[in-house]
C-alpha cells in the first residue's frame, strides 16, 4: 500500500490550465482499482492518494503521468506502508 503526497510547487499558478488532465488521470486511476482514496492537503497544499494493488515501480510510472508532476505543479512524494494491524473495515489492505 502506499500513500502519495503531491504538494504544490512554485508552478502552482498553472494548476487551472492542466486540471481537466490531472482530473482525468485522478478519474483513470480511481477506475483502474488503484487509487482507493483522492484528498486535498489541507489548507490548500496540495492533495493526497491512498493507492494499492500495484507495484512501486507501476505507481511511480503512473504518477510521472500526471500531467500536474509532468508540469512541475506539484512534486510527488512515493511512501510505502506495509500494513500488519487493520480496522475490519480495511482487513482487505492486509491481503
Amino acid at each position: 500500500m502506499f500513500v502519495v503526497s503531491l504538494r504544490f510547487s512554485a508552478n502552482r499558478s498553472a494548476a487551472g490550465q492542466h486540471m481537466p488532465g490531472h482530473q482525468e488521470w485522478i478519474r483513470r486511476g480511481v477506475d483502474d482499482g488503484v487509487f482507493l482514496l483522492v484528498g486535498g492537503i489541507q489548507p490548500g497544499l496540495g492533495g493526497a492518494i491512498v493507492a494499492h494493488g500495484t507495484s512501486r515501480e507501476e505507481l511511480e510510472s503512473r504518477v510521472a503521468a500526471d500531467p500536474f508532476v509532468a508540469e512541475d505543479i506539484v512534486s510527488a512524494e512515493i511512501m510505502e506502508i506495509a500494513p500488519w494491524l487493520a480496522d475490519d473495515r480495511l482487513k482487505f489492505l492486509l491481503a
